[in-house]
């Protein structure tokens, strides 16, 4: 239930942080922003399992996923830029 529960929020977090987060290169598109959000939710989940904030099994909240989302876009952002 948790990876379930993780791709629901990452995608919701993926949709918020594309609006917080909004640029030329960003992605466009709905699969791949939900993908990104998806990501950006593991990479928070990892993360604040590794920092101690969470416990093993206990998935980021929609606050965290969101802040993972936005990190995993502002990283595409600068690798979209390089490439062009």
């Amino acid at each position: 239930m948790g990876i379930i529960w993780t791709i629901i929020i990452g995608f919701i977090a993926g949709l918020i942080a594309k609006f917080i987060v909004p640029g030329r290169n960003e992605p466009s598109g709905f699969i791949l922003t939900t993908i990104l959000g998806i990501v950006g939710a593991f990479l928070a989940t990892f993360l604040g399992q590794a920092l101690g904030w969470y416990e093993a099994g206990e998935g980021a909240g929609l606050i965290g996923a969101i802040v993972g989302a936005i990190i995993i876009l502002v990283i595409w952002g600068m690798v979209a830029r390089r490439r062009t």
